[in-house]
């Protein structure tokens, strides 16, 4: 059983990793499950307390990654509209439309043409929306980026306990 669950928690720890990028799939909760299964196993000694903070720190980061887009499009100049935008962008992206780029490029894409319509839309002027939209495409850089990281943090984590 210890073999089954390790080889689980791996697996797991893998897709997580992928899905840190790849739309539609929560990176940061199935790398989560994935160091559980490997703490069930005998295998990797992990502490409570480990699987406590890192479960808080998922579901931090996983909320994140829809915060900060619409944060860093506000913060980059954009109004309500270009939040709006961003939103329904992203929005598009996670259930993957069948118009427009699909996958990685259309998380990256529909955020980014979502803050700027909005914006545009709302003030009628080129610059604020492109500058609006290039915030949109900062902060799903950095969501992404907390996301690879915690993932391929737990990773590290039950490679070093395993060997």
């Amino acid at each position: 059983m210890n073999i089954v669950l390790i080889i689980v928690a791996f697996i797991l720890l893998g897709i997580g990793i992928v899905g840190s990028v790849a739309p539609g799939l929560p990176g940061p909760p199935i790398s989560w499950v994935g160091l559980l299964l490997a703490k069930l196993s005998t295998f990797v000694p992990v502490s409570s307390t480990v699987l406590v903070v890192t479960a808080v720190a998922a579901g931090i980061i996983t909320v994140l990654d829809y915060v900060v887009p619409s944060a860093s499009t506000k913060r980059f100049g954009g109004s309500k509209a270009g939040i709006w935008g961003c939103n329904i962008g992203l929005v598009i992206s996670i259930f993957g439309l069948p118009f427009g780029p699909q996958g990685l490029l259309g998380v990256v894409f529909w955020p980014f043409i979502g803050a700027f319509v909005g914006e545009y839309l709302n003030k009628h002027d080129l610059q604020p929306a492109l500058k609006a939209a290039w915030g949109a495409f900062i902060g799903f850089l950095s969501g992404t980026l907390m996301k690879l990281v915690y993932c391929i943090a737990l990773m590290v984590v039950v490679v070093i306990k395993f060997f």
